[in-house]
């Protein structure tokens, strides 16, 4: 299966940087899946979690207070107001 490329970041600090299979985000007007071969984007963020899943383990998941999220040539930069993790089941 293809990967893309996500760097996720805060206004203050590197927060994740890696492959992943998928990305799902709060997007403004609703809920965002994306993979790899995802049409260009931009979107504006609401507050909500971020899920990346990985290729191995557990995926990452944070909770953003809103941010953007672009996508282009299967690289997903997700650039958020604040972060904050989300406990592990």
């Amino acid at each position: 299966m293809a990967e893309l490329n996500v760097d996720l970041v805060a206004a203050d600090r590197k927060i994740w940087s890696g492959a992943a299979l998928r990305v799902s985000a709060p997007a403004a007007d609703g809920e965002i899946g994306i993979l790899a071969g995802h049409s260009p984007l931009l979107s504006v963020l609401r507050e909500g979690t971020v899920r990346i899943a990985l290729p191995a383990g557990s995926p990452v998941t944070v909770r953003v207070s809103g941010g953007f999220l672009s996508v282009d040539s299967n690289q997903v930069t997700i650039v958020a107001d604040s972060v904050e993790s989300v406990p592990s089941r």
